[in-house]
């Protein structure tokens, strides 16, 4: 029986993350200048932190516990909102294995004219999810890691045991303005994939919430759909190039204008473990508008990834490229950080493409615990597709008849797959953004919904 007894703790965990900010003044121990950029807002320079803790329980993977926090140096204060440097970091770890432990930087002051940022991430997942390639080709059945339902298989059917490593370094700079910049970095990948390791997760379990020893993981290897010389995972190193225009008022929360990338990606043979190498490019649009003054702006995404050359490894084939990363996970479609409310990898393709379009209402500004803050709501649509697909029409075609291919596959099914929902922010110095959203599927082949705690908007 799943005894998920909950996600987040919500309301524990907003109003631990409020009273845990706290503010440094710089060194040099000015005080904090008396003008203010509105009526309720003022001046930050020097130091500030936010934290958030990090607290749920998952029948499967345990207890879990850890801690976010997030500084920002606004120096003097003369470019605030705007920063000089902010620092993230983020522990947290399931008693039986499962956990994200990451470091982030961004700064325009480290190097003069150079915006650096530096992503160094651990995230080992013993339950990570996997459905499968081409979205709806491949079928999803909920009932069968529906433990309370007569087809039931296992809770994690759907699952498998992966360990990520990251290394992300890019600098932007300017090309003829700040507006108007390139992009160049490299990112080093090293992913272990293996089927779940359930005597691990049974520990402790009564006999009747046992994990069975089954997958789809386990099926696509038996059945040659994932390459023997991929299958337990690899390394590899990509370069990037690219062009960046940003004519946003507000990165945190943008009212009005362009956040658009361009990004070619190269992951070449002699950088990894894999048989060849791949390129991809990836291009973003973002667009921003105001409708009500300070209050109501209604802002969309637009992007597509594809493959231009090579073939990806199906550990890769989930990887999202951007010049700004906006969480720990730059990979989808399907989740938090992508379709909100359909599984997370629920559609992994060669080439991808999808839309986020949301509305945002800042309903109130106050000054508290010597902080700014604003809480803003949302109300979003989201949708997306895999446009280039990877190739596994012929191992399909070459099951043993006993199989049941109908159970696995629809080929040529692929739609878009689209959700809608909500969210509310809270935001403290405008950098530092609680996010709670939540959002349905519009169709029960990509599940039912999802509730997601974090940081930032989504873009």
């Amino acid at each position: 029986m799943n005894k998920i007894f909950t996600r987040s703790f919500l309301l524990f965990a907003i109003m631990i993350g409020l009273a845990v900010a706290v503010v440094a003044q710089d060194d040099d121990g000015k005080k904090e200048k008396k003008e203010k950029k509105e009526k309720t807002e003022k001046i930050k320079e020097g130091w500030n932190l936010g934290g958030l803790p990090v607290v749920s329980y998952d029948s499967d993977l345990g207890l879990q516990l850890g801690a976010l926090v997030n500084l920002y140096h606004y120096g003097d204060g003369s470019r605030y909102p705007r920063y000089d440097h902010s620092i993230y970091v983020e522990a947290s770890w399931f008693l039986k294995g499962s956990g994200i432990f990451r470091f982030y930087y961004d700064s325009d002051k480290l190097i003069k004219g150079i915006r650096t940022s530096f992503d160094l991430s651990y995230l080992p997942d013993r339950a990570f999810k996997f459905y499968g390639f081409n979205g709806y080709e491949a079928v999803y059945n909920s009932t069968w890691e529906n433990d309370s339902h007569a087809d039931y298989v296992s809770r994690t059917f759907y699952r498998l045991d992966r360990k990520f490593f990251r290394a992300k370094l890019d600098f932007q700079g300017d090309i003829t303005s700040n507006k108007f910049r390139w992009l160049a970095g490299a990112d080093f990948y090293n992913i272990k994939m293996a089927t779940v390791d359930v005597d691990k997760l049974n520990e402790g379990k009564d006999e009747i919430d046992i994990l069975q020893d089954t997958s789809l993981f386990a099926n696509y290897n038996e059945w040659g759909i994932i390459d023997p010389l991929e299958k337990d995972g690899g390394s590899f190193t990509v370069f990037k190039l690219g062009l960046v225009f940003d004519s946003r008022d507000n990165e945190p929360l943008p009212t009005r204008g362009i956040w658009t990338e361009a990004v070619l990606v190269t992951a070449p043979k002699f950088t990894s473990t894999m048989e060849g190498g791949f390129m991809k490019f990836a291009l973003t649009h973002r667009q921003y508008f105001t409708l009500v003054k300070d209050r109501l702006t209604f802002a969309y995404r637009l992007g597509v990834q594809l493959d231009v050359s090579g073939t990806t490894p199906y550990y890769a084939a989930g990887l999202m490229y951007y010049a700004t990363m906006k969480g720990a996970y730059n990979e989808g479609l399907g989740g938090g950080k992508t379709i909100r409310g359909i599984e997370r990898n629920r559609v992994i393709g060669d080439g991808i493409a999808y839309g986020n379009f949301e509305l945002r209402w800042k309903f109130a500004k106050f000054y508290f615990i010597n902080q700014n803050f604003y809480l803003a709501l949302s109300g979003f649509f989201d949708t997306g597709r895999a446009i280039q697909y990877v190739d596994i029409e012929d191992a399909v075609n070459n099951l043993p008849d006993e199989i049941n291919k109908d159970d696995y596959f629809a080929i040529g099914s692929e739609s878009f797959h689209s959700s809608f929902g909500g969210g509310l922010h809270i935001a403290m110095n405008q950098n530092f953004i609680i996010a709670v959203d939540y959002g349905r599927a519009l169709s029960e082949k990509d599940g039912s919904s999802g509730l997601y705690i974090g940081l930032n908007f989504l873009f």
